[in-house]
């Protein structure tokens, strides 16, 4: 089996694969684990890959061309396209069951987000599976990736020493995220919703509150027990129904 992994920090990454029981599988030639910079992807003269989002908000949001590229360049590489997972808080929650049927696929690809979020354009895109590890917020996505590769890697012929060591084991507001853009405002053909460049502040924050309400009930409906819903909030889920 092969897994690459799309990051920003490789190197971190590396450091815990080359080490333990991964590390040793690794080098028996178990398991295939590559690490790809998604920086080297970037067509900006100072190797940025993040911009402004659209629509305000705090921090920076990863574009989407180097992180298409990246991928699509893997692709080429190996003639095929792995199965492509995004390790989003937004995602389902990963689970054993689910380790277990990805152990099976013989190449799958780790996308690793930073920041506050990535363009909403290229996972559309590329519409890829969307995992999470738990419904709390990391600074990266390289710890899931991490997660997630060792959960299945441990699952691989003779990485363990014995089939026993994994057969026997056992196992904040209450919303998700909007939707995220930032520069350009049109990428291959998607534009940017007109409400985040109209400047009209109201009308953004009612946009934001209903895409966060929209995707937790398609998403993750569970959520919404803890959540604080407003009277307004309501009334947007009778429409949805």
């Amino acid at each position: 089996m092969r897994i690459d992994i799309l990051t920003l920090f490789p190197e971190m990454c590396g450091l815990y694969l080359n080490e333990s029981v991964i590390g040793r599988a690794r080098r028996a030639g178990k398991i295939q684990i590559e690490c790809t910079n998604i920086r080297d992807y970037t067509k900006d003269k100072h190797r940025r890959v993040d911009d402004t989002p659209y629509g305000g908000g705090m921090g920076m949001i990863m574009q989407a061309q180097p992180v298409y590229d990246c991928y699509m360049d893997i692709c080429a590489k190996l003639d095929l396209k792995p199965h492509l997972i995004y390790l989003t808080p937004q995602g389902k929650t990963l689970n054993q069951q689910r380790v277990k049927e990805l152990a099976k696929m013989k190449n799958i690809a780790l996308l690793c987000g930073h920041y506050e979020g990535m363009d909403e354009r290229v996972i559309e895109e590329l519409k890829p599976e969307e995992i999470s590890v738990g419904d709390y917020v990391l600074t990266g996505g390289e710890l899931p990736a991490l997660i997630l590769a060792d959960a299945v890697s441990r699952l691989q012929p003779g990485v363990l020493s014995n089939e026993e060591c994994f057969t026997e084991e056992s196992h904040y507001n209450s919303l998700l995220e909007y939707p995220q853009y930032t520069r350009p405002y049109e990428w291959k053909g998607r534009k940017v919703p007109e409400v985040l460049i109209t400047g009209h502040h109201a009308n953004v924050e009612k946009w934001k509150r209903e895409e966060s309400l929209r995707r937790t009930y398609e998403r993750r409906p569970d959520m919404l027990e803890k959540a604080e819903l407003l009277p307004k909030d309501r009334i947007f889920f009778s429409h949805l129904k």
